[in-house]
């Protein structure tokens, strides 16, 4: 399902659930940011995210076109039901800064732009699962099966810094024409990633980030997939399909 005008969605608002930042600290095998802290206060967002908010691998995760993850609390009910009472399935366990109920990837669109205290954010790519989740759940495998499923929640871009919290608002102030869901990105990108009509329509969104846009474009100059591998297990060789 393609996003549809955004001037129908102008007085379209969610409120977060949550706020949550982290700092580095060696944690399940790893140094990860990814068990982070509910934030209750005014926080300022910047142009790279929550202050104090920190990430331990800085190519692969934060930066400008990934400032700021948002995660569907409903999302951890699935989790729930498939993987059983063994594990604490709630926010912020994938190490999401925003979490929200009635905002899933099937309501989300590849640049959506919206207020948030006196920032405005806007909705640069899906979330790549990788295999910091499967450690930090000790689940084999978890990454795959988000990746597969198109649970991985998005990421954000901030447009105008300024002072935030979650007692306000996401206020829906733009969304392109013909914009992609994020699940209809993710179906396309991860669940058929050589679909040349599918990577068209990704080549098209106009707001995508550029790390995403430029393996679009490779996928669609070579016919082949980059190897997701490490990615997703942390190891070479990759047992689910690519």
């Amino acid at each position: 399902m393609t996003c549809s005008g955004y001037k129908d969605y102008m007085n379209n608002q969610h409120y977060l659930d949550r706020v949550y930042c982290g700092k580095v600290a060696q944690r399940y095998g790893l140094e990860t940011a990814i068990d982070k802290l509910a934030i209750d206060k005014d926080i300022y967002l910047s142009s790279i995210g929550l202050e104090g908010d920190q990430c331990a691998d800085q190519r692969h995760h934060g930066g400008l076109e990934r400032a700021l993850h948002q995660y569907p609390s409903e999302h951890y009910a699935y989790w729930l039901k498939k993987y059983g009472v063994d594990h604490n399935w709630q926010a912020p366990g994938m190490g999401e800064n925003l979490s929200s109920e009635g905002m899933t990837e099937d309501t989300a669109c590849l640049g959506d732009r919206y207020r948030w205290g006196e920032a405005i954010i806007e909705v640069s790519q899906p979330r790549s699962p990788c295999f910091k989740l499967n450690k930090r759940w000790g689940i084999d495998e978890f990454s795959v099966d988000m990746q597969e499923l198109s649970r991985c929640g998005w990421l954000y871009r901030i447009i105008q810094p300024g002072i935030v919290n979650k007692k306000l608002p996401l206020v829906l102030v733009e969304r392109v024409p013909d914009a992609m869901t994020v699940r209809e990105a993710c179906d396309v990108f991860f669940g058929d990633p050589l679909n040349m009509d599918g990577l068209l329509k990704l080549k098209q969104q106009c707001r995508l980030s550029s790390s995403w846009m430029d393996k679009v474009i490779q996928r669609l100059e070579r016919s082949e997939v980059e190897n997701w591998s490490f990615r997703l297990l942390g190891r070479a060789e990759m047992s689910a399909k690519v």
